[in-house]
């Protein structure tokens, strides 16, 4: 049989590939809070001229970390092969993401002013070079905003379901809206503490990058729907910033 046909499970929570405690849940988000940390600027030496780009790689480091000290045989149980059919669901949730964004934008802009992403105008200004920096900086920036997510994401299930005795369908809906809400307060400072904003807009992107997660067990296919979203987001910027000068 293969692992298409078997019913696939979220890792950690309960014995697959094995159960973490408490404690052990707790190193992991300490590495995710580290992380976060170092994201909103607290970590000076990272946070100038080039060397800002080594938060992006920091952002990947620290949770995986956590997840590595106390899972060192299993933590990657995150990640699954990735076959034709994994790079399809990436495709078809960023597809999602864009067109859930069209209405969720008509929403937002009846309800607030909405804030530009500081990095679509840095882009529109930056030299070839520094776009094409910004763009491989962003690999395991994206990736560690997938673990931010997802570890919480579980540590919630696991929490919830062998803590509390939620049903794993409550647990799992719980969790999901919960990081979702996560996700979006991370996010607050880029969007100048638009509150509204961020829960529609960053919330509601995050809703369909989880339940890429959801679907297939597979941190590598949230990361590829999320790549291609931003990718796409950024790189639109960059085409009209060159073809707006050129005109």
């Amino acid at each position: 049989m293969t692992e298409d046909v078997i019913e696939r499970d979220y890792p950690f929570y309960r014995s697959d590939p094995v159960t973490l405690t408490s404690f052990q849940w707790l190193i992991v988000l300490v590495g995710v809070g580290l992380a976060v940390w170092v994201l909103l600027g607290h970590f000076a030496i990272f946070s100038q001229g080039y060397m800002g780009y080594g938060t992006s790689v920091l952002m990947t480091v620290l949770p995986l970390l956590g997840l590595i000290l106390v899972a060192p045989r299993h933590w990657t149980a995150l990640f699954r092969k990735i076959g034709w059919k994994d790079i399809g669901w990436m495709f078809a949730f960023a597809a999602l993401n864009a067109v859930i964004a069209i209405p969720l934008g008509f929403l937002l802009v009846s309800l607030v002013e909405a804030q530009v992403n500081p990095g679509v105008d840095g882009l529109t200004t930056a030299t070839n070079f520094d776009r094409t920096l910004f763009f491989l900086a962003s690999l395991p920036q994206l990736m560690g905003e997938e673990l931010v997510s997802i570890l919480p994401f579980l540590a919630i299930l696991y929490f919830l379901t062998q803590k509390l005795g939620f049903s794993r369908t409550a647990a799992v809906i719980t969790a999901w809206i919960a990081t979702a809400v996560w996700f979006a307060a991370i996010h607050l400072p880029t969007y100048n503490y638009n509150i509204i904003q961020c829960l529609i807009a960053i919330g509601g992107a995050r809703l369909v990058l989880t339940l890429a997660y959801m679907k297939t067990k597979n941190l590598w296919v949230s990361f590829g729907a999320h790549v291609i979203n931003d990718w796409m987001t950024f790189g639109l910027a960059v085409l009209a910033s060159v073809f707006g000068s050129s005109a």
